[in-house]
């Protein structure tokens, strides 16, 4: 039976003191862990980075063992746009250069000896579905390698569609719709060989070009069509992400619009891929950064990126690449950047006569990766934790065996930076915690036992995980399934499955680091009332048992509420037109009452989402509140409408309340 319930309010206080240990200095901020608000569970796939055939090291047995060493458990193949000219049989790529010894055969050994799996690419570009099932087959039948994840080709919305020419596609048709007419083709192909193989599909990052662009002659952008046809046939999808910025405080930024983006990637996946939509993965199977690639700037972020993807549920992060070769040289945190995409140096010298490290020398995102398979592994839970330092940034994994690691950025260049640390739903025990530390200019990672589990000094520039050992463990009860959410403008009803030996569950609201408990029922369903409309709200489940012990956190469920179902006014908003920095959109007005003056007010979900200029109203933004004024008197029944240039420098998320002279609205598709 369900609980229906007003919203009750209590927050979770941090459980334990801030005590400074022996760390130098007082602290200066704290940082709070909260392990009742888990996030997503670290998948086998999670850490991964892409081979390329023009690589004449991808066969290497150094370079393989490097990668198992950094904790590298997916390994992607041929490599970005020549997997759209690579043909398996031959190993050849017309148009591309091709190393001796980087055949299929020679990748998946270096799989193996690494204990990785392979996600491949097959050829859209150049080749055909029939090429792919045959690739399938020697894979899986005739060799049994078992491979289980295959991409339909590169950045295809690079082919000339849009405007911008980079991927090969000989398809006559090079529209979004011919692409994923094709990609239907290849999965039935593909699964009709091996019926257990996973198939992905290439989608647009949000807000990154040419995301929400619709094209000369499309009825809709391309995530949309691509969803719309080939989502019902295809296992996951596709994205990749190069986020600008020149400095580190710039690319770190970047990141927290992670949240923001795979938000709105699953919004387009549930509104147009049709029945069972949840049941694609997204993959970010290309990763790297501008500023710093090959220094402490390119380790801090690709630890902060991998790891923000992973809270929110990407089930794989591939960095862009293994080699890639010198690019300019510059001295970035006080060390010789080349400008270079790859986990290891190449060797190359650049015009000048500087020349990198030795061939295979790791560079600082390759020791960045192994901190990652440090912090976070296979079957951990992702919980909240966050900082008040805005030079610090935390995240933290609860582990089944209940340890919990704790990883720290301090992306201060100069300074070392001293923080207390909090927890809530966690408490550790007073033994010396172990602890992973790499620095600026280091060569590797060093591991040590000391400090406390509550204060740690930050060295500047620096990666630092904790492992921490629980007070004690015994009689937990299991922690709630994935619960299932749906909503009204005002309420949100939680269900979750039954837990054995369970009296009570609690339903908490994420509030940062922060969490509000919404209530408790012995039912698996709960509903809370009061709620905003048109907020967005992450909630977790946690189990009670009868001696009064609480269970981790359930996996997250992000709802949305909407608009009311009936209302005495109703809002259209529209798009004109997109350029994945900005769009014209308007707005159609209708009430049943009439206005002579009236004004409409809506909040940009995000604090990235400006309005630019505005018509036949007139616009104004304070924070994120539009507000909207006309003086066209509004008729029974008619419509008004009103237009505007919006910008917006992340995901675009739209408002899903207005309310029109106070009255909340019914939003119209």
């Amino acid at each position: 039976m369900a609980s229906r319930l007003l919203l009750v309010t209590v927050l979770v206080a941090a459980c334990l003191p801030a005590v400074v240990g022996t760390a130098a200095g007082a602290p200066e901020a704290t940082v709070v862990v909260n392990a009742k608000a888990g996030l997503a569970t670290v998948p086998d796939t999670a850490i991964g980075a892409n081979h390329a055939i023009w690589d004449s090291q991808l066969g290497t047995n150094a370079v393989n063992d490097l990668l198992g060493d950094a904790g590298v458990r997916m390994m992607r193949y041929p490599g970005g746009s020549y997997g759209d000219i690579y043909h398996w049989q031959t190993h050849t790529a017309p148009g591309g250069y091709v190393a001796p010894d980087t055949g299929f055969d020679t990748f998946m050994a270096g799989v193996r000896r690494a204990q990785a799996q392979p996600i491949v690419i097959a050829n859209y570009g150049t080749g055909s579905p029939q090429e792919a099932a045959d690739w399938v087959r020697y894979a899986n039948i005739t060799k049994g390698y078992g491979v289980k994840y295959w991409e339909i080709g590169n950045e295809l919305y690079g082919n000339g569609h849009y405007g911008a020419n980079w991927e090969a596609d000989d398809h006559a048709d090079k529209s979004p719709a011919g692409y994923a007419r094709e990609t239907v083709a290849f999965a039935q192909a593909m699964k009709a060989v091996d019926p257990t193989v996973k198939i992905g599909a290439v989608l647009t990052t949000p807000a990154n070009w040419p995301d929400a662009v619709v094209g000369t002659g499309d009825a809709a952008s391309w995530n949309q069509t691509v969803l719309s046809i080939a989502g019902p046939y295809v296992d996951f999808v596709i994205v990749h992400w190069y986020p600008g910025g020149s400095t580190t405080e710039q690319a770190l930024a970047s990141t927290d619009q992670v949240t923001d983006m795979m938000y709105l990637l699953r919004q387009q996946i549930s509104r147009y891929a049709g029945p069972d939509a949840g049941r694609l993965g997204i993959a970010m199977t290309e990763l790297n950064t501008t500023y710093g690639r090959n220094t402490q700037p390119g380790a801090l972020f690709a630890a902060e990126a991998y790891t923000s993807l992973l809270e929110n549920g990407v089930f794989n992060v591939d960095w862009w690449n293994v080699h890639n070769g010198p690019g300019k040289a510059s001295t970035v945190g006080g060390q010789p950047d080349f400008d270079d995409f790859g986990l290891l140096s190449s060797g190359g010298c650049l015009e000048g006569g500087a020349c990198e490290p030795p061939l295979n020398t790791p560079f600082a995102p390759y020791h960045a990766l192994r901190m990652l398979s440090l912090f976070a592994r296979p079957g951990d839970q992702l919980v909240r934790a966050g900082s008040g330092d805005p030079s610090v940034r935390a995240h933290a994994a609860r582990r089944p065996n209940g340890d919990l690691a704790v990883m720290l950025l301090n992306s201060d260049e100069n300074n070392p930076h001293t923080v207390a640390i909090d927890y809530a739903g966690y408490t550790p025990s007073a033994a010396t915690p172990t602890v992973h530390t790499f620095t600026n200019g280091a060569t590797a990672v060093v591991t040590s036992t000391d400090g406390t589990a509550t204060s740690r000094t930050l060295p500047p520039f620096s990666l630092t995980t904790l492992i921490l050992h629980p007070a004690g463990t015994a009689g937990l009860p299991a922690a709630p399934g994935q619960p299932t959410g749906s909503t009204t403008d005002r309420t949100a009803t939680i269900s979750w499955p039954s837990v054995p030996g369970v009296v009570k569950y609690e339903v908490h609201r994420q509030l940062g680091t922060t969490s509000e408990q919404w209530g408790e029922t012995s039912g698996t369903s709960f509903t809370a009332g009061n709620l905003d409309p048109g907020t967005r709200y992450t909630v977790n489940v946690l189990a009670r048992n009868a001696a009064g012990a609480v269970s981790w956190a359930s996996p997250p469920l992000t709802v949305t509420t909407g608009s009311p179902a009936q209302s005495s006014c109703a809002v259209r908003l529209s798009t004109a037109s997109d350029w994945s920095s900005g769009f014209v959109g308007g707005l159609d007005i209708t009430s049943t009452q009439p206005f002579s003056n009236w004004t409409l007010t809506f909040d940009w979900p995000t604090g990235r989402q400006q309005v630019g200029s505005g018509w036949n109203a007139t616009w104004a933004q304070t924070g994120n509140t539009v507000t909207v004024t006309g003086s066209t008197r509004i008729e029974p029944d008619a419509t008004v409408s009103a237009g505007f240039v919006g910008n917006y420098t992340g995901p675009n998320i739209a408002p899903a309340a207005f309310r029109l002279n106070g009255t909340l609205c019914h939003t119209t598709p």
